[in-house]
């Protein structure tokens, strides 16, 4: 029943203008013209068209006319960000997901296009900066390994094993914990999580490295013990050690406040690692047992009417605060996926389906040429730095919100892809 809820959310939904400004927030993402794709379409989605034709055709599917949308707007994702970063290589991933389920060549051209431009033929990529130790130039070796799996060329395999090697001498905390960042000591961010654990354990597996599984268990853990709330299940976005930060408790460390995002980072982090631990592998139950009890927390305070989560998580009702997309698809390609593979109760498929209906309904809208724009994407939070970020519920509710962030964009598409739309 909630499959065909959500089928008919995508093929008839009502039109309205979203509005993106930061002086905005307050308000609530209205529903958005109607943008559809089919379930039904071809497995294998022709190549014959162009990215702009196959973006505004509803015959297909909307994981991939988001992966064409994507096209569109940047001939190349350099143009999108040019660094060698998380955010602009996770929506490459998607873009290249997409390639494997529909056979378009050209989505896995752009993909390898993209990751090629970074890479050198003996190996060195200059953008990389190994001694910033930044857990967030770690993730793009997700894509690298694919690239080496797929080739074996050893210009991959020196990419792998120089990010290893940070993640060797990455600085730690007293607990053990991984610095975020060399420039935030001591802290431990759950957007971290994501960012490098993941590559670990996709290296771990192919490269039979198998200690680094006792270790990324140890860090979910690590994370999820100090910044977990006792009496919400939520985890706030961070965790100082040290207690130094401004941002910081005095008495347990933690940021001021929960962040949707900095949640679904992590927990999309927890069902990824998943894949790639052994099976009989002790650790695999105790990530199980941290994703089933966040999961639970999440669904206590997830917006009734449009099945979205908040920016901020747990003040749904306070002005200022917005429905998300970022946070609110990466919670649902979570569920969609951990139901798929057995770590989460099956019903947890249909939260995502609905969660995935509220996502076009509140916050897609077509453009004049029919290619699907996502709204209300929180462009970034961190903490501390200069200027400062205090981490106050102010600063979470006005920094910048955009349209079709590679934040929002590729979890849309990866949910969409788990839902088979």
């Amino acid at each position: 029943m909630k499959n065909l809820l959500v089928l008919f959310a995508v093929l008839a939904l009502q039109s309205a203008l979203p509005c993106t400004s930061a002086s905005a927030q307050s308000f609530r993402p209205a529903a958005s013209a109607s943008f559809s794709g089919t379930a039904s379409s071809s497995a294998n989605a022709s190549s014959l068209g162009t990215p702009a034709q196959w973006a505004a055709d509803k015959s297909l599917k909307l994981s991939e006319r988001m992966a064409a949308a994507t096209m569109v707007r940047y001939d190349s994702l350099l143009l999108y960000n040019a660094k060698w970063t998380y955010d602009a290589a996770l929506l490459a991933r998607s873009v290249y997901e997409v390639s494997q389920r529909t056979g378009n060549p050209a989505f896995r051209a752009y993909f390898t296009r993209y990751m090629d431009s970074f890479i050198l033929p003996d190996g060195r990529v200059p953008k990389y900066q190994k001694q910033a130790y930044n857990l967030d130039l770690v993730q793009p070796g997700r894509n690298v390994l694919i690239l080496y799996k797929a080739t074996g060329a050893e210009k991959y395999r020196k990419v792998i094993l120089d990010l290893v090697d940070q993640m060797r001498g990455q600085p730690r905390n007293a607990a053990g914990g991984f610095w975020h960042k060399q420039i935030y000591p001591n802290q431990m961010w759950l957007d971290g999580l994501y960012m490098a654990q993941p590559f670990v354990a996709e290296y771990a597996r192919t490269f039979g490295d198998t200690a680094w599984f006792g270790e990324i268990v140890r860090q979910f853990s690590l994370a999820y013990e100090h910044t977990l709330d006792p009496k919400t299940g939520l985890l706030y976005h961070a965790w100082d050690q040290s207690r130094e930060q401004r941002w910081s408790n005095p008495l347990t460390g933690q940021s001021p406040h929960f962040w949707s995002r900095a949640m679904g980072w992590y927990m999309m982090g927890l069902v990824d690692v998943l894949d790639h631990f052994p099976a009989g592998h002790p650790g695999r139950a105790r990530l199980t047992e941290i994703l089933n009890k966040v999961s639970v927390a999440l669904l206590k305070v997830r917006d009734k009417e449009s099945g979205l989560w908040y920016q901020v998580t747990n003040l749904g009702g306070r002005e200022g605060n917005y429905l998300e997309a970022s946070g609110s698809l990466m919670f649902a390609y979570t569920f969609a996926k951990g139901a798929r593979l057995g770590y989460l109760d099956p019903s947890f498929r249909d939260v995502a389906a609905s969660t995935f209906a509220g996502a076009v309904k509140h916050l897609i809208k077509e453009n004049e040429q029919g290619i699907p724009d996502l709204y209300f994407t929180c462009g970034g939070c961190g903490l501390g730095g200069n200027p400062y970020r205090d981490g106050s519920y102010e600063y979470y509710i006005t920094e910048k919100v955009v349209t079709n962030d590679s934040k929002g964009v590729a979890p849309f598409i990866l949910t969409a892809l788990e839902l088979d739309l």
